[in-house]
């Protein structure tokens, strides 16, 4: 027994012991700071994040409205009675609202879309239609056109493949695609490359309707005349004002015309509901869709064309419209010129309770904790930034007008951005720079989870033990490590990551409130404290991450920056690519071989009209010596700073300084400022929205798409490209391990 005491006393001491390490703190300064933490967690008020979010949902308020400017307005007063220095950053952004949006089926069967969702009784800010967007998708072309009709399921280049191999074209037609599988955007787009005049996009109810559970209000997913509103801009090619890439659009700025705004849709393009939907998708004849393309509406699924034509007129007000960007900021003692950087956006497509302001009054309760422990005697070593967004719904608008605006300040004193947007019920969903990731796992060791008690990141680790396969289980097992998500595009890190090459983070919980509410008139108060997180337990949880994350870059000693984790991340990178121009070389080779042998004249079903392919090209064999021998370069200087890094904590401040400069600027180096191929406002080398996925990452995305495309020139100039740049960022390390090495005497 004495012995079973012994060993679970030395247990709790070692755990203290453990407990009081923090990375990038000192053995005292990290006391101090988990005192400060202790005090932060019981000072947060789920109460304070339900009152908000009433206001700020109380009508709708995206780009130019009342509401919107009330809003921000609100939160200016809010951050300036917790102490900070608060302004409103207003720019001029293209936004535009439709004036006209009829949808009809002609022919024997006429139907004219209905292109509206009702106010439902249960949901008191549903009816407010006078102050409502309607559902439509902003940045599509204005267009009246009259064509047959061709479904073309996901709408992503893939399915246009399968469509040529049934001998179906889009020429001259009108598209319907259903959502998901990309990013809106890229569905107009893909269909105008390969001739459409139109574009329709509905929500299946497989996806987010009755299939998934009871629809609102009975439960939280989409009724049958719900509808998805957003933007189609070509964001992968750059977001923000389409009128002033790579400027701040001030009320002075100077604009390109509209008709040279390339990332405008060429083609009108409108959401529609199920219920819209159902009679266009009966009217379409041809050969039934392959079976990984059905819904779950009550038809057959045909790929068309329709059997009568569709008529889609679209007019829009392309107007200038005001947005305000919420900025306050709270000095640090030490370096006030180092800037800690925390966004979330406040305008929604119409009143926004989940997306955005869930994460949006997270964000006002931990500034208000920070600022009242401030007041008490808590002290920041550097600056913070809180920063409302507004527009960034449309196209990312406040965030990157501000970053362009600011772009040569921010370079200098931006040590790190951290985003959150929607949030819910669930598990602790984390993205970003790489060289965050042990700091975000001791973050996550550090945050209780409100509905197991356990850590975030033990409920994180059960979530992905439980949905993993068989091979993948046995590869996590033990292994509670959180992986951070690289950054593609859907919310505000852009203009910071991709554009300025600061390094950012993503936060947000979800996985438990799901539903099919997303940018429709029910996404409410009403709906979000009954279905998506009841009591804002989740809410607070987020509050505690993104604060401690935000408190910890703030004063830390040393910036808890790791290139090792970096550098084992990218190297995973390259050898992806490697296996995918190995498996795309052998594919094509079997593909051309079946061509050649007639193989698939020989298995053609005239019924379904099957074509046989033309041949590819050959995949020739891509030159990484060049970034292989940069990658291992950076390995080992990597690692003989990791292992040296704690000296960091023990230096002077002079020096300290110096290395954090090091530290924050490293982000940088990954900034090729000629940018990617065909979209040059995407600098950074790593992390980049796909060209044809949006929302979805590619990483090394100059050398990733020059292969899925076929450039294999491009393919080759960007492994170069990569490496000169991994090479610059090998400097950098070892610039910093320089500073931290004890001298020789």
């Amino acid at each position: 027994m004495r012995r079973l005491q012994f060993v679970l006393v030395l247990v709790l001491a070692t755990t203290i012991i453990n407990a009081q390490k923090i990375m990038g703190f000192n053995e005292a300064n990290a006391k101090s700071q988990l005192d400060w933490e202790k005090q932060y967690d019981a000072q947060l008020n789920a109460k304070n994040l339900d009152t908000w979010m009433q206001f700020l949902t109380s009508h709708p308020h995206h780009v130019g409205s009342p509401q919107g400017k009330a809003n921000a307005e609100y939160m200016v007063n809010l951050f300036r009675s917790w102490g900070y220095q608060t302004e409103i950053a207003e720019y001029q952004v293209l936004f535009p609202t439709p004036k006209t949006r009829t949808l009809e089926l002609l022919g024997a069967k006429p139907y004219k879309a209905k292109l509206e969702e009702p106010g439902l009784k249960e949901d008191k800010t549903s009816g407010q239609k006078s102050e409502q967007l309607p559902p439509y998708n902003a940045y599509s072309a204005d267009g009246d056109v009259t064509a047959e009709l061709v479904f073309v399921n996901r709408g992503i280049p893939a399915d246009y493949e399968e469509l040529e191999r049934m001998g179906i074209s889009v020429k001259g037609k009108i598209v319907i695609a259903k959502y998901g599988g990309s990013w809106r955007g890229i569905k107009p787009k893909v269909a105008y490359e390969h001739g459409a005049i139109g574009c329709l996009i509905y929500s299946d109810p497989a996806d987010d309707g009755y299939s998934a559970g009871d629809v609102y209000p009975e439960g939280p997913y989409r009724p049958k005349d719900g509808v998805q509103r957003g933007s189609v801009m070509d964001m992968p090619v750059y977001p923000g004002d389409p009128l002033t890439p790579g400027i701040g659009a001030t009320k002075d700025a100077k604009r390109l015309d509209r008709k040279d705004a390339i990332t405008i849709m060429k083609i009108p393009v409108l959401p529609i509901s199920y219920e819209d939907a159902l009679p266009l998708l009966q009217s379409l004849g041809g050969a039934v869709v392959p079976a990984a393309w059905r819904g779950n509406l009550p038809i057959t699924y045909h790929v068309g064309p329709s059997k009568d034509k569709v008529h889609l007129n679209l007019q829009f007000n392309w107007d200038l419209k005001p947005l305000y960007d919420v900025i306050a900021k709270l000095p640090g003692t030490e370096l006030p010129d180092e800037w800690i950087i925390r966004g979330n956006h406040h305008d929604g497509w119409v009143n926004g309770a989940e997306d955005p302001i869930s994460g949006m009054v997270a964000e006002l309760e931990e500034a208000r904790v920070v600022g009242e422990m401030v007041k008490k005697g808590f002290k920041l070593k550097r600056t913070l930034v809180y920063c409302a967004w507004d527009g960034e719904e449309p196209a990312l608008l406040g965030s990157t007008e501000w970053a362009e605006d600011h772009q040569e300040e921010l370079k200098k004193k931006a040590v790190a951005y951290i985003n959150s947007d929607g949030n819910s019920r669930g598990f602790i969903g984390a993205g970003g720079s790489h060289t965050l990731e042990p700091f975000f796992n001791e973050i996550a060791d550090a945050v209780i989870d409100p509905q197991t008690g356990v850590t975030i990141k033990e409920r994180r680790y059960a979530s992905n033990m439980v949905n993993a396969d068989k091979a993948a289980r046995a590869k996590m097992m033990g292994n509670k490590n959180i992986k951070l998500s690289a950054l593609g595009a859907g919310s505000d890190w852009s203009g910071f990551l991709q554009f300025l090459g600061i390094a950012s983070l993503n936060l947000g919980f979800g996985g438990e409130g799901n539903g099919g509410q997303y940018h429709s008139i029910y996404d409410s108060y009403d709906y979000f404290t009954r279905f998506i997180d009841p009591g804002f337990q989740y809410g607070v949880a987020l509050s505690k991450t993104a604060g401690r994350t935000t408190m910890r870059l703030a004063n830390a000693d040393v910036l808890p920056i790791d290139f090792s984790s970096f550098q084992k991340t990218v190297a995973d990178y390259v050898s992806e690519l490697k296996t995918l121009a190995d498996n795309m070389r052998a594919e094509t080779e079997t593909e051309n071989r079946l061509i050649n042998d007639k193989l698939y004249d020989l298995a053609k079903d005239p019924k379904k009209g099957v074509q046989s392919p033309k041949p590819k090209d050959v995949v020739p064999y891509l030159n990484f010596s060049d970034l292989e021998n940069q990658m291992a370069e950076l390995k080992t200087n990597a690692e003989e700073f990791q292992k040296l890094y704690a000296n960091g904590t023990q230096l002077s401040p002079e020096k300290r300084k110096e290395l954090n400069t090091v530290l924050f600027q490293v982000e940088r180096a990954l900034i090729n400022e000629k940018g990617l191929p065909r979209r040059s406002w995407y600098k950074h080398q790593i992390y980049a929205p796909g060209f044809y996925t949006g929302y979805g990452v590619k990483t090394l995305p100059g050398i990733r798409e020059g292969i899925e495309e076929r450039h294999w020139k491009e393919a080759q100039d960007n492994i170069e490209i990569v490496a000169k740049t991994i090479e610059v960022y090998t400097n950098e390390v070892k610039q910093a391990t320089s500073i931290v090495k004890p001298k020789a005497f």
